[in-house]
């Protein structure tokens, strides 16, 4: 296939602009055909920075124009299944970032279609293309831990009190931040263990900072916070202020807001929200495997910690800090293995997604993160807002079955 390969992305905020986008227009072996968002002022922006691709608002107008070898879908996830199921139709490889939809009956769906195609329905899950996480898979892989039965990952993401400022602060959009965020995560423990059966999942999540008794600052008289970041009368004084640059602007200033009514940089204790700041999920396997996975979203710092333990060993990791250290169950020995920077967003890790959805066009390798798999991640992710806002345990035979 020496062709260049014609790519579409549909949905141009920052996941398809500066980040696949980015990722494509450096490739000399991709054309970007096109770019599809409901926002034309958003798509102007994306074009300019992209190489003014032929824009459409529709994707039904799009298909009637070009022809694709794929597709690349970064809008909000509550519009993953329509479009995917569209996109499907429309006969286009399909690469959609997590999660697949927000519900297990809408990745049931998609799946069936994808099969009746015969075409690609691969999940943005990019974690598993970490460098430190891929060297993790190995030494498990390889025994080095033998049988893992306990394993957790504690996720410290400061950047995500932002959720509570845009489109993902509302249950609505995501199916709750345990399917948008918490996706990647149950995911990688899938893929870790070799994809157990999952059994039942419990969860415990909370807006505990973000909220309005919480505002960092003093209000003045009646003077109100807001209606955004960029005008608020507080901004030199709040240490959570989400300023945009002048370039971010044109993609999320007054223009674009006119066309659809979406800020992206409300104030984050004030916006209504219905999803959480923090939270524990656990979740049980067969063979008593049991893992936990907790967000934070308030805290001085960026990182995803893991603990996987064994009955030979331990292993302790660090994303951010790109160690592995392996602790001997009986000897004490310890190794830890350092990995390599990687360049590209999420530690090398999304430049590393697109080099495999393109190979997969190419037909010289197949999908490493199915479907299927994104139909786990998103059952757990179900599971875990059904019991968080149930407060009970879920069995997951309710969602997928015996």
């Amino acid at each position: 296939m020496n062709k260049k390969i014609r790519l579409a992305i549909i949905g141009t905020g920052m996941r398809g602009t500066f980040c696949f986008g980015d990722i494509l227009k450096k490739r000399d072996d991709v054309e970007i055909a096109a770019l599809c968002d409901t926002n034309h002022v958003r798509l102007k922006a994306a074009a300019e920075f992209l190489g003014n691709p032929p824009l459409y608002t529709s994707i039904d107008e799009m298909a009637a124009k070009e022809t694709f070898d794929g597709v690349i879908i970064t809008t909000p996830d509550c519009t993953h299944y329509e479009i995917s199921m569209k996109a499907l139709d429309y006969n286009w490889n399909v690469l959609v970032d997590k999660p697949l939809a927000t519900n297990v009956k809408d990745c049931k769906t998609l799946i069936a279609k994808a099969e009746e195609k015969s075409l690609t329905l691969m999940i943005g899950f990019n974690l598993r293309h970490h460098a430190v996480l891929k060297k993790l898979k190995e030494i498990i892989d390889n025994g080095t831990l033998g049988k893992v039965f306990l394993a957790e990952n504690r996720e410290f993401y400061d950047g995500g009190k932002t959720y509570m400022s845009r489109w993902n602060r509302l249950f609505a959009n995501t199916g709750g931040l345990w399917i948008h965020k918490g996706s990647h995560d149950f995911d990688v423990f899938n893929w870790l263990l070799d994809f157990p059966k999952i059994k039942r999942v419990c969860s415990f999540a909370s807006v505990n900072v973000l909220k309005k008794e919480e505002l960092p600052f003093e209000q003045e008289n009646d003077i109100q916070p807001g209606p955004d970041c960029n005008k608020c009368h507080y901004q030199s004084k709040c240490a959570d202020r989400f300023v945009f640059n002048e370039n971010e602007l044109k993609f999320w200033g007054d223009e674009a807001t006119a066309v659809d009514g979406y800020r992206r940089n409300q104030c984050m204790y004030l916006s209504d929200k219905d999803v959480h700041d923090n939270g524990i999920a656990m979740v049980e396997y067969e063979n008593d495997i049991k893992v936990s996975h907790m967000e934070c979203f308030i805290g001085s710092k960026t990182d995803r910690v893991y603990t996987i333990a064994g009955d030979k060993a331990t292993a302790e990791v660090s994303l951010e800090e790109r160690t592995i250290k392996i602790t001997s169950r009986w000897t004490h020995e310890a190794v830890t293995y350092y990995i390599p920077e990687v360049a590209g967003g999420h530690g090398g890790a999304d430049p590393s997604l697109v080099e495999k959805f393109c190979k997969v066009i190419k037909g010289e390798e197949k999908a490493n993160s199915t479907a299927i798999h994104g139909l786990l991640a998103s059952a757990i992710g179900q599971a875990a807002e059904i019991s968080r806002r149930e407060h009970r345990m879920v069995e997951m035979s309710e969602l997928l079955g015996e």
